[in-house]
């Protein structure tokens, strides 16, 4: 029978093969608890290691759930008040969420940045703790949830996202909806043509074809695709030309 201690480091080795983090410049905490809930801490060097880092730990025999607590160094460093009023300017501009009323915790204290109570489309409350975003409240669809997540990974300074956001009613996720919240993204990106890129989803991996006139779009695209709630995977097929 494996011991909690044989967990971890099954799951230390999956992160260095499954997603390359060298463990000597990004040392990680891994934890184990009985039931085989397994905690992820530290600081990964991108969005894409962060995920792969889940999927790996989640293929680990004995592991049941996995608690991601992995942040990515910020490109531009920032306080948490200055994330929280890039997260929101970027919501509340979008027009996916103009009937939503939307909040922030400042101070502790939530205050109302703007009320949609009449013809409501749902309600999101912002809060950023240690460059953490956490977004809760509820949204209307699986999409909405997912752009909000991507629009929150925007914000100049951001760590992480913690997509708390509830859906109402509830609805089945599945790679049609993926697929479905992607392609709003890409339409959503200003520095992203969304109509030169199609996308395909099987089993939440992400798949990006077509053509784009620089490396810096292809790479934004794939980005866009890595913060997407619930993805495992992205493959990357754009060319550019």
């Amino acid at each position: 029978m494996q011991t909690k201690d044989d967990i971890v480091r099954r799951i230390l080795a999956a992160l260095e093969r499954g997603a390359h983090i060298d463990p000597v410049l990004y040392p990680l905490e891994v934890s184990a608890a009985a039931d085989g809930a397994v905690t992820l801490s530290g600081e990964v060097p991108a969005i894409a290691n962060k995920r792969r880092a889940v999927a790996a730990a989640t293929e680990v025999e004995g592991v049941r759930a996995v608690i991601d607590r992995l942040r990515i160094p910020p490109a531009v460093e920032a306080g948490d008040g200055a994330i929280r009023d890039a997260a929101c300017k970027w919501i509340s501009r979008d027009v996916d969420f103009f009937n939503c009323t939307l909040r922030v915790l400042s101070s502790g204290r939530l205050e109302v940045l703007r009320d949609a109570s009449v013809d409501p489309s749902g309600a999101i409350d912002i809060a950023v703790e240690g460059g953490v975003i956490t977004l809760s409240g509820h949204v209307i669809s699986l999409s909405h949830k997912r752009l909000a997540g991507v629009l929150a990974w925007w914000a100049r300074g951001c760590r992480d996202v913690d997509n708390a956001l509830e859906i109402r009613p509830p609805e089945e996720d599945n790679d049609e909806e993926v697929v479905e919240a992607m392609r709003l993204v890409l339409e959503t990106d200003p520095l992203v043509h969304a109509e030169q890129i199609a996308v395909g989803s099987r089993d939440f991996v992400i798949t990006l074809k077509g053509v784009v006139s620089s490396e810096d779009e292809r790479q934004r695209a794939e980005l866009d695709a890595w913060y997407l709630h619930g993805v495992r995977a992205v493959i990357n097929e754009i060319e550019v030309r």
